[in-house]
């Protein structure tokens, strides 16, 4: 097991890395004879080495000799670049299903080593009390990783029913931990442009503490309502999907977050705001915000998304800065991390090349982690407790009844509300479509593509289920999907092309205590555990990845064809994006943030049989 290097504070190692500088003090480790990707002045400088020591850069340029000693351990670069540790602006750890332990156990070897994390996930289940089991766990980790309290819990009062609540009395004593470094996403847009007191109260506090207020204005018009949120006080916001969202933001003081996650490729179409229009990219910062432990473990995390900037036309050193330097100025912490530079944390990675980043050498806090793709320590687990668990509470078992829609009268077909989902983005369109009715009941119809929707409270076995109608997965067979991964109230939601299937999928989770489940004509194609408050697995990343796949798996087979469906699939519910989603309350229209009907009211005109 590796133990975390404490960190002290400037003050308490001035005086080491002082003489280790000036040759008065062996170093604890030397990397030599590298490229210096220097964040700060744009240069890539040849033959550099690099003294350590208490876990900081003490020393940055040509020959470290003064600072070898009998006991310094050397690293040869050997003409390899060396790069500041990649930082996740913006992320949540349970959108991986797995313990912050495990996401850093999956995301070390990819190069990231430090994540500005927004635990509010795990915050609509269990509330402050899970704020501080993943603060506490982050703290123990050999890696940096900084916690956001969760500013929208619920996510949009008055249209969902969360499992807890965190009001402004609450992120004021959560500013007194001391791993939090602001206020997570503002997703109640709405509230913060209205001066909602509970909103305001939030960020005053967080301003108050002196610490970073998270953005989320999901909404396409970039009219006033924009500017009153932005006067409102967010310092960011990731929900950019257009080069004029990106531009608008920077425009206004804030700083425009590019997230390339596991389903949202947000990144190709704002970065010409840099390479095409010219924008100044410090204001520019890259990030994930919801990885698929999948592509955790297969296909990288920030290496990742510095890939995707570099190859959509961005010069590498200008990539790299914005997830490095640029994150950690955003967060106040540019004299502790994103750059290697002396006093701050040694957080390095050694490549052979910047554009295709291989990911050869990690180090964190002066220890190596990891080296050409594997851990070379072994993390020890955080042990969640009891009450974290046992969080799905149904009341009784669903039926296929549960998610019929009525058809009104004696209807041979009806037009119905549906959420269309949009491939590899967060928003939704809202669509209408015409649906048969069969035996007093709307019916889904695979061949327009639609199928049932449906979210079952789960919090407090109420018994309550709101259904509706989707469009955009593909299902051509029976089936049905279910999660407690629901965004952000995080009740259960199911999709499915049969009632039955639908009742199957929910109450295996109801038994497992959580998780994902797929079932096609009453056979169980793909179950994924999350034991812990029904988001997360306490099982390895690479486990839990497997698991998933087969998740992925059986959706195609059952037709689907977007990509990484799940992630679109568990986002339906998430009330603050549009332009259609589904809470346990009921359809909800975005645009309006109201509760609207399923069948459209013109249904009852239609044709009788």
């Amino acid at each position: 097991m590796v133990t975390p290097v404490r960190i002290a504070s400037w003050d308490e190692s001035a005086a080491a890395l002082i003489d280790v500088a000036s040759g008065r003090k062996p170093a604890d480790v030397v990397v030599r004879s590298g490229r210096w990707v220097n964040v700060y002045s744009g240069e890539i400088i040849a033959e550099t080495d690099i003294a350590i020591i208490a876990g900081r850069f003490a020393y940055v340029g040509p020959s470290a000799q003064h600072a070898i000693g009998p006991d310094t351990k050397i690293i040869e670069a050997n003409g390899r670049y060396l790069m500041p540790g990649l930082c996740d602006a913006h992320m949540h750890v349970e959108s991986g299903m797995v313990t912050a332990t495990e996401f850093a156990r999956a995301v070390i070897p990819h190069g990231t080593t430090s994540m500005f994390v927004d635990p509010h996930e795990i915050a609509n289940v269990l509330g402050l009390d899970g704020v501080r089991l993943m603060h506490d766990e982050a703290a123990g980790l050999p890696v940096n990783m900084f916690v956001q309290v969760p500013g929208c819990v619920p996510s949009a009062p008055g249209l969902e029913n969360a499992g807890a609540s965190i009001g402004p009395a609450d992120v004021a004593e959560a500013m007194r931990w001391p791993n939090i470094v602001g206020l997570g996403e503002m997703m109640n847009f709405p509230g913060v442009a209205a001066s909602d007191p509970n909103m305001l109260g939030e960020i005053a506090a967080t301003q108050r503490a002196g610490k970073t207020v998270g953005g989320h204005y999901a909404s396409p018009d970039l009219g006033l309502p924009f500017h009153a949120y932005v006067a409102g006080g967010p310092a960011d916001d990731h929900e950019g999907t257009r080069i004029e969202d990106a531009i608008a933001r920077v425009r206004q003081g804030m700083r425009a977050m590019l997230r390339l996650g596991s389903a949202w490729y947000d990144v190709a179409s704002q970065i010409k705001a840099v390479t095409e229009r010219g924008l100044d990219p410090r204001n520019f910062i890259l990030c994930t915000d919801d990885c698929h432990s999948g592509t955790l473990v297969n296909d990288g995390h920030m290496n990742r998304v510095v890939r995707h900037a570099i190859a959509q036309g961005l010069k590498p050193i200008i990539a790299i800065q914005m997830a490095t330097l640029n994150t950690a100025q955003h967060f106040g912490m540019e004299r502790e991390l994103g750059a290697i530079a002396p006093g701050r944390r040694a957080d390095l990675i050694l490549t052979s090349d910047l554009a295709t980043l291989p990911i050869e050498l990690v180090m964190a806090r002066g220890q190596v982690l990891a080296e050409n793709g594997k851990l070379a320590v072994d993390i020890a687990p955080y042990a969640y407790p009891k009450n974290s668990r046992d969080t799905v509470h149904l009341g009784r078992a669903t039926t296929g009844d549960d998610f019929v829609i009525p058809a009104p009268g004696n209807m041979a077909s009806v037009e119905a509300n549906v959420i269309g989902v949009i491939e590899n983005q967060a928003p939704t369109q809202a669509l209408v479509r015409r649906l048969p009715c069969a035996n007093g009941r709307v019916e889904a119809d695979v061949s327009l593509d639609v199928c049932h929707i449906a979210v079952v409270e789960r919090h407090r076995a109420t018994g309550r289920i709101a259904n509706a109608f989707v469009s955009g997965f593909g299902y051509e067979k029976p089936c049905a999907i279910a999660s407690t991964v629901a965004h952000d109230s995080h009740h259960v939601i199911v999709v499915g092309t049969s009632r039955a299937d639908m009742a199957q999928a929910v109450n295996r989770l109801a038994e497992v205590g959580g998780g994902i489940c797929m079932v096609s004509e009453g056979r169980e194609l793909a179950l994924v555990e999350l034991p812990i408050a029904g988001l997360m697995s306490d099982e390895r990343a690479e486990i839990v990845a497997v698991k998933a796949e087969r998740v992925m798996q059986a959706m195609r087979a059952c037709g689907c064809t977007l990509n990484n469906a799940f992630m679109q699939h568990s986002l339906l519910a998430l009330v603050v994006i549009p332009e259609l989603r589904i809470s346990d309350i009921g359809l909800v229209d975005v645009r309006t943030f109201q509760p609207i009907p399923v069948l459209l009211p013109e249904a009852t005109s239609s044709e009788a049989v």
